[in-house]
């Protein structure tokens, strides 16, 4: 039996344009000789499709291309993930599925049974858990079909939920020839190898190859990594699909494969996975041209990289504007780097409109001394001409902070917090750095500036300020960070595990739950970590707990 794994980039709710993909997929897998063809979950409208689902004309329009798949499958099964109603019993009036087709016959569904509701997954918001594992008789083989979370549960991978059932275990009976999981399982740094040891795990339970079909692609701040898998029934990797972008696998059941490894750069996949994020935000949005303050720091370097990266740098604008504050050797970065990166540069100083809102508010401001103030309305002024840039031009502001910064409130509402995209939102400054040096190993060259590398971070709205007059060092507060934002440790636990004192974690963490307010006000950021600060992560703005 062959089998074609369809790893697919869909578009939420382009339902006509992912039919059109999935009618491509079975054409190839009948020109490659397959007997089956198989996609992610959720292909048929993207994932996740959040609260489309609610539409009824969303859901019919799913129906009738459905039938257009069915057409188009002559002398081929497939397998493709949809919303179907639910016509039984139930809370609610939705089933996450897959349809099973068999040459232009619908052969019946197969329900997702385990509907995960943590993190960025809200399912049992919208559907029905299916009742059963079934088993399907396709091209003379005993074929059982579960969908993602289905299988996490059995391998002891599935956070914060104690299901009832385990998919896998209710197929053991019926000893299957073959397991199948289409899937939708969203990237976070180390998490792809995870994939094939779920895979291993069902494979030698049930004594049959396991084969994983994943989403591609970035919907929105969520980002989905590919590598679909192929095990064999000892539990063995044989073939891997390419991460972060579409790609097909050809499954020969009967051929001899030799175990393959799982190569794997974490910093190289958080790299990849930044500028997918940012490439299908632009095309399925579809923006043209990306805008960002260009500092000569390295937070903002990393971010025109990524850009670059994802929309070549034609389409991207970095703009240089220097205050009373700003040194000459940050203006020179700034220049140097966005002409070693090829991307526009423009620079326009603040100096003026700074003096300008002086002037305007010292009457207002008498009798009090420089503050903060002063430092966030030149953040203010920047936002405000990045603003005006981009609704002049149609550029989309990819706004630069970085997730210590976002997680302790280092930033400033409607100035360095504006912007259409988080792009690094969700990656602590400790790993910029690391990214940043990846960048220039990888590139063989010195793309990121030493010069941006080594100097000491600063925001440069006062003179002579870094970053270390108003945090603890970077590596202090990105231990905090994951000990408490990641994996909800203590603030004992967190002051044993990384040796910190315990009064500064109780301080680092009550400023994570001050600037919630401003976090609620910032751009979508892409996730990428265990636990982003954006979609996923709720909290109450007001609260006292801390």
């Amino acid at each position: 039996m062959k089998i074609l794994i369809a790893q697919l980039n869909p578009i939420v709710g382009d339902i006509d344009g992912n039919t059109a993909k999935i009618l491509e997929g079975i054409d190839h897998a009948r020109e490659k000789g397959a007997d089956l063809v198989i996609f992610p979950e959720l292909s048929l409208c993207g994932y996740p499709p959040e609260d489309l689902v609610f539409h009824r004309s969303f859901i019919e329009s799913m129906e009738l291309h459905l039938e257009r798949i069915i057409n188009g499958s002559k002398g081929m099964s497939v397998v493709v993930g949809l919303v179907r109603r639910n016509f039984e019993e139930g809370e609610k009036p939705l089933f996450n599925s897959a349809a099973v087709i068999h040459d232009r016959h619908l052969l019946g569904f197969q329900d997702k049974q385990l509907l995960p509701t943590y993190d960025v997954f809200d399912e049992r918001r919208y559907f029905e858990p299916g009742k059963e594992s079934k088993i399907w008789k396709l091209n003379g083989k005993k074929v059982g079909l579960i969908i993602c979370e289905d299988i996490w549960q059995h391998a002891g991978y599935s956070d914060y939920t104690r299901y009832t059932r385990d998919p896998v275990l209710a197929l053991v009976e019926e000893r299957p020839d073959l397991l199948l999981n289409i899937s939708a399982s969203p990237y976070q740094l180390q998490k792809p190898d995870l994939r094939v040891d779920v895979c291993a795990k069902a494979s030698r339970t049930l004594k049959c190859p396991t084969l994983m079909c994943c989403q591609v692609g970035a919907n929105g701040q969520i980002v989905f990594d590919g590598y679909s898998v192929y095990v064999n029934k000892k539990g063995e990797l044989c073939q891997l699909g390419k991460g972060f972008m579409e790609d097909e696998i050809l499954v020969d059941l009967d051929a001899e494969i030799a175990p393959i490894p799982f190569p794997y750069e974490a910093h190289s996949n958080l790299l990849d996975a930044l500028i997918l994020g940012v490439k299908d935000y632009f095309a399925k949005h579809g923006f043209e041209r990306a805008l960002l303050g260009l500092s000569g720091g390295i937070d903002s370097a990393l971010v025109a990289y990524i850009a670059a990266k994802a929309l070549t740098p034609e389409r991207v604008t970095g703009v240089s504007m220097p205050s009373r504050y700003t040194t000459d050797q940050s203006k020179s970065d700034a220049k140097v780097f966005a002409e070693t990166l090829g991307i526009h540069y423009l620079e326009i100083p603040i100096k003026e409109p700074f003096d300008t809102f002086l002037n305007l508010l010292e009457p207002q401001f008498e009798g009090k001394e420089s503050d903060v103030t002063e430092e966030n309305l030149q953040a203010r002024i920047r936002g405000v001409i990045l603003m005006a840039l981009s609704n002049k031009h149609g550029y989309i502001v990819l706004s630069t902070g970085n997730k210590s910064e976002v997680a302790l409130g280092f930033s400033t509402l409607y100035g360095d917090m504006c912007g259409g995209l988080g792009v690094i939102g969700d990656v602590t400054k400790t790993r910029v750095y690391d990214l940043c040096r990846h960048i220039n190993q990888i590139e063989k060259k010195e793309v990121i500036l030493n010069s941006i590398i080594e100097k000491p971070p600063s925001a440069e709205l006062r003179p002579d300020q870094i970053d270390l007059d108003s945090l603890p060092e970077y590596g202090v507060v990105d231990n905090v960070l994951e000990g408490y934002v990641e994996n909800y440790l203590s603030i004992d636990e967190i002051a044993e595990k990384y040796k910190i004192p315990l009064k500064q974690v109780l301080e680092l963490i009550q400023r994570i739950h001050a600037a919630e307010y401003k976090r609620r006000q910032g751009p979508p950021i892409l996730r990428v970590s265990k636990k982003s600060f954006g979609v996923g992560r709720r909290y109450p703005i007001v609260q006292k707990w801390f």
